[in-house]
């Protein structure tokens, strides 16, 4: 295969990178997904302002669909279009002017209407668990008179 045959067959396996359907994928699985290594990725979050996963609790990053596809975008800047790490770094600040912030998590939208229904039944469902509680603990008592009253 010729040098130029294997530069264009790379360049389609760089592009043709099937992002998962998720909220959210660790490191190691946007790793495997980019053909990159961890370090690299970490690596790159100090170099580009646009690379920022949030982290869990447990400290561990979680990128976003839009951290994969930015990772995606630099690896091609910096390995198909040969880039440094300057250029690509201004060439993304001029694509990305206007869009700076990830889109909020969506979460299913509900009227006004909904929640008070969806509240009212949580609120039903309180009492009859508060009520059968009450009967579960005069029960009890009943128990504890019972065998207080036996001789032993």
């Amino acid at each position: 295969m010729s040098l130029r045959n294997r530069a264009v067959a790379k360049s389609a396996r760089i592009t043709e990178v099937v992002i998962p359907e998720k909220l959210y994928f660790r490191i190691g699985e946007v790793a495997r997904l980019c053909r990159l290594p961890a370090y690299v990725l970490r690596f790159w979050e100090t170099e580009f302002p646009q690379l920022r996963p949030v982290k869990s609790s447990t400290g561990q990053r979680m990128y976003r669909r839009k951290d994969v596809e930015h990772v995606l975008q630099i690896k091609k800047l910096l390995y198909e279009e040969g880039f440094t790490i300057a250029g690509a770094r201004q060439h993304l600040r001029a694509d990305i002017k206007g869009d700076k912030k990830q889109p909020p998590l969506p979460f299913p939208a509900r009227s006004v209407s909904e929640l008070k229904h969806i509240r009212q039944g949580l609120r039903d469902i309180l009492t009859l668990l508060s009520a059968e509680l009450k009967h579960i603990r005069q029960g009890l008592r009943d128990i504890l008179t019972l065998l207080s009253a036996r001789p032993h």
